[in-house]
C-alpha cells in the first residue's frame, strides 16, 4: 500500500469532519427557525483496495478513509402525517366553536339586555294597561315596549346577517390561501425533483413543503402521498389538488347574503370543473361551509342561518299570537278586528315586523261592548307569555339549544386542539434542534478534524523524510 494513500485517508477524514461542522452550524443557526428539521451527516467507511476480488492479497490493509454519503433530514413521515391529520380536525372544530360562541354571545342571555327580559317587559306593559285602561300613559308604555322589542328582534337578525357575511368573506380568504399554498407546493415539487436529479440536498425545500402541506391540511383535512421522484400529491378526500407540478385550484360559489343562502348554498368547487363540489374530510374550510349552510326543517342546518330563522320564528309567533287576541278586542271607540303587529311572510325579523297603532286610539284593550275603561283584552294578551307555545317558549328553546350546541363544539374544539398540540410536540421532539446535542457534536467534529489534521501532518513528515533524506542518513 502506498504511503501516499495515508494522505488521502486523512484528507477524507478532514472533509467528513468539516462537513459535519458545517451541518452542526446550519442546525445551530436555525435553532429558532419555524418548521426547520435538524440534519445529520451520514458517512460510511471506504474499504481497502485489493482486499476483495481479483486484486485481493493476503496482506492485511487498512481501509481507504471515510465517505460522506448524504446529509440526512431527521424528520418522521408518520409524525408529519399525524400533525396534518390533527390539524384538519382542530381547524374544523375551531371554526365551528368560534362561530357558535359568537352566536351565543350575541343573544345576551341570560341578562337584562336579552330578548327574554324584553318580552317580560312587553307582557308587563299589557298587564299595566289592563289595570289602567283608558289612560294614555299606560297605552304609551305598551307602544314604547313594543317598539323596543321589534327593534331588538330586528337588531338580532341583523347581527346574524352581518356574522354570516363575515364568515362568507373569511371563507373566500381561506380558498385564496389554499390555492396559494397549493401553487407553492407544486413549485417546490419541481425544485425538489430537479435538485435531486442533480445530486443536491433538498432538506430545506422539504421543510418548506411540509409547512405548506400542514397549512393545507388545517384548511381542508388533506392527506399527502409521496412519489418516488421526491414529489408529493396533496389529496382532498382522494382528489388531487396538487399532483406533481400540476395545481387544481378551487373556488367558493354561492350567495353573498344570508337571505339568498337557501336558493344558492355556499360550497367549494373545483375551478376547472364548475358545478363539481370539492369533498372535504375536515379543516377550517369545511367548518366554515357547515356554519354557512341554510336552515332546514330539522334544525340541523348552518348555525348562523338557524339563529336567524329563530328570530323569524320569534317574530312570527309574537305577531300571530298577539294579533289573534287583539283582533277580538275593541278600542275606546268600539272598533274591532284590528292587528297590533304587521308582519311579512319573507324575512319577518329583518324588515317585516312593525307596530300598527300610532297612539292609544289604535289599541284594542277592551272586550267589545264593555266600554273604554275595560282592560280584559289587554289582560289576555299579557298572559300569552305563560302559555306552552308562547314567543317566550320559542325563544327559550332556541337559546337553550344554542347553548348546548356551543358548549359541545367548544369541548370538541378543546379536545381537538389538545390532540393537535400533542402531535406537534411529538414532531418537534423528533425534529427540532437540541443545542446541547449540537454542542456535543460540535466538539466531536472539531476533535475529529484536529485528529485527521495530525494524521495528515504525520504522513507528510514521513514522506518528507522518505523523499528528501533517503540516502543521506549518517553523513
Amino acid at each position: 500500500m502506498s504511503t501516499f494513500s495515508g494522505l488521502n485517508t486523512a484528507y477524507t477524514g478532514l472533509i467528513a469532519a468539516r462537513q459535519g461542522l458545517d451541518v452542526v452550524g446550519q442546525n445551530i443557526a436555525n435553532a429558532n427557525t419555524v418548521g426547520y428539521t435538524r440534519q445529520r451527516v451520514t458517512t460510511s467507511a471506504i474499504g481497502a483496495l485489493g482486499s476483495v476480488g481479483p486484486l485481493a492479497t493476503s496482506t492485511p490493509r487498512p481501509g481507504g478513509g471515510v465517505s460522506v454519503d448524504s446529509i440526512a433530514r431527521l424528520g418522521n413521515v408518520y409524525l408529519d402525517a399525524r400533525v396534518r391529520s390533527s390539524a384538519g380536525l382542530a381547524g374544523y372544530s375551531a371554526v365551528r366553536a368560534n362561530v357558535l360562541g359568537d352566536v351565543e354571545s350575541s343573544l345576551r342571555e341570560p341578562g337584562e339586555n336579552g330578548l327574554s327580559a324584553q318580552l317580560q317587559e312587553f307582557w308587563a306593559s299589557w298587564q299595566g294597561l289592563s289595570n289602567s285602561a283608558g289612560t294614555s300613559a299606560a297605552a304609551g308604555i305598551v307602544l314604547e315596549q313594543a317598539g323596543v322589542l321589534v327593534s331588538q328582534i330586528e337588531r338580532g337578525y341583523g347581527e346574524m346577517d352581518a356574522q354570516w357575511s363575515h364568515a362568507r368573506s373569511e371563507l373566500s380568504g381561506m380558498a385564496e390561501e389554499l390555492n396559494s399554498a397549493a401553487a407553492q407546493v407544486a413549485n417546490l415539487n419541481v425544485s425538489i425533483r430537479t435538485t435531486l436529479a442533480a445530486g443536491g440536498s433538498v432538506n430545506e425545500l422539504v421543510d418548506q413543503r411540509n409547512s405548506l402541506t400542514t397549512t393545507i391540511a388545517a384548511l381542508t383535512g388533506a392527506t399527502v402521498a409521496e412519489r418516488p421522484d421526491g414529489t408529493i400529491d396533496v389529496l382532498l378526500a382522494g382528489n388531487a389538488i396538487v399532483s406533481g407540478d400540476t395545481v387544481r385550484p378551487v373556488s367558493v360559489v354561492g350567495s353573498y347574503r344570508l337571505d339568498g343562502a337557501a336558493d344558492a348554498p355556499v360550497r367549494l368547487e373545483w375551478a376547472h370543473r364548475p358545478g363539481s363540489a370539492v369533498a372535504l374530510a375536515g379543516g377550517e374550510i369545511a367548518g366554515a361551509v357547515s356554519v354557512l349552510a341554510p336552515s332546514d326543517a330539522t334544525r340541523t342546518g348552518g348555525a348562523i342561518a338557524e339563529a336567524a330563522q329563530s328570530y323569524n320564528d320569534l317574530a312570527t309567533a309574537l305577531a300571530t299570537q298577539v294579533n289573534a287576541i287583539h283582533r277580538t278586542g275593541a278600542t275606546a271607540t268600539g272598533t274591532v278586528g284590528l292587528d297590533f303587529f304587521t308582519i311579512s311572510a319573507t324575512g319577518p325579523a329583518a324588515r317585516g315586523l312593525s307596530v300598527v297603532p300610532q297612539d292609544a286610539s289604535g289599541i284594542a284593550a277592551a272586550s267589545p261592548g264593555a266600554g273604554g275603561l275595560d282592560g280584559s283584552t289587554a289582560d289576555a294578551i299579557s298572559q300569552i307569555g305563560t302559555t306552552a307555545a308562547s314567543p317566550d317558549a320559542v325563544w327559550a328553546g332556541f337559546v337553550t339549544r344554542t347553548g348546548v350546541i356551543a358548549r359541545t363544539e367548544l369541548q370538541q374544539a378543546a379536545l381537538a386542539e389538545l390532540a393537535a398540540s400533542s402531535a406537534s410536540n411529538a414532531q418537534l421532539a423528533n425534529a427540532s434542534v437540541d443545542l446541547d446535542e449540537e454542542n456535543v457534536n460540535l466538539v466531536m467534529f472539531q476533535s475529529a478534524y484536529q485528529g485527521a489534521a495530525r494524521v495528515m501532518t504525520a504522513v507528510d513528515e514521513m514522506l518528507d523524510t522518505l523523499i528528501n533524506r533517503t540516502g543521506i542518513v549518517g553523513r
